[in-house]
């Protein structure tokens, strides 16, 4: 999010942010469930999965090595299957392995990545 906000060409006067803060200069208002409350969070958010899901779309079609983890079916969110495959095969090098369920999961497998 802070990559975005920083090649923005023209510079916001605050930054309404769903739950979170980022490291800038710029005046930020953190919101919880900021999605249900701003019109502008909520659009943020559709363009930002839209685009995630195109791009995992991409990955899925010129990487086949993470055709075991079913990119193309799931978008990489966690979904059963996806999290099995997962355990199975430990983490790619395009999974966040701070974020759970992987953190639980690299816990329980010393063979992960």
């Amino acid at each position: 999010m802070l990559k975005a906000v920083e090649n923005l060409n023209i510079k916001p006067d605050i930054l309404l942010i769903d739950a979170m803060k980022i490291d800038t200069e710029i005046k930020q208002e953190s919101i919880i469930k900021g999605d249900l409350k701003s019109y502008s969070i909520a659009c943020a958010s559709i363009v930002a999965k839209v685009s995630r899901d195109k791009a995992m779309d991409r990955l899925s079609e010129k990487n086949k090595e993470y055709d075991k983890y079913k990119i193309s079916k799931n978008k990489g969110y966690g979904t059963k299957e996806h999290i099995e495959a997962i355990k199975k095969y430990g983490a790619s090098d395009l999974h966040r392995l701070s974020f759970e369920p992987i953190k639980s999961i690299k816990e329980e497998n010393s063979f992960f990545i």
